[in-house]
């Protein structure tokens, strides 16, 4: 009796475990089905968000960037044909001949006018020279004049 009540107690206990065990397992895979549900709705979701940016951003920034290139590669054009006419006018002008002779005549010139300013600054500093010995001579006779009328 006591083994019938054993087994009893065993069956039991294997159909709780089995009920238990049966219960986590449903549990288990409607969890994992709700986590594979999750998970295809968000890869439907970023598959819907490539799609739209293939077809609407994409062609938009492509034309966007067409037409910014070429208003660039328009204007270095131009910079290009600008930078072309000045050093072609540089050269114009180094090999023109009036004028290298002109600037040469200048130069000439300029170095002509350091001189004379020169000369001159040396007359100037002479005459100073002497004018600041002849009033320095001056004051002492002032000062010899002046001791002679103070020991009165």
């Amino acid at each position: 009796m006591v083994a019938l009540i054993v087994l009893l107690l065993v069956c039991s206990l294997t159909r709780d475990i089995l009920t238990t065990t049966r219960f986590t397992l449903e549990l288990f895979v409607f969890l994992q089905e709700k986590r594979a549900f999750r998970e295809c709705r968000l890869l439907e979701n970023l598959n819907k968000m490539t799609s739209d940016t293939n077809e609407y951003d994409l062609p938009r920034c492509t034309e966007s960037m067409h037409e910014k290139l070429s208003d660039a590669l328009t204007r270095l054009e131009a910079a290009n044909h600008m930078a072309q006419r000045i050093q072609q006018r540089e050269l114009e002008a180094e090999q023109n001949t009036h004028l290298q002779v002109s600037a040469e005549r200048r130069k000439q010139d300029w170095e002509e006018f350091l001189k004379e300013q020169s000369r001159l600054k040396e007359e100037v500093d002479e005459e100073h020279a002497k004018a600041v010995g002849r009033l320095s001579a001056q004051y002492n006779d002032m000062k010899k004049d002046l001791a002679k009328y103070s020991s009165f």
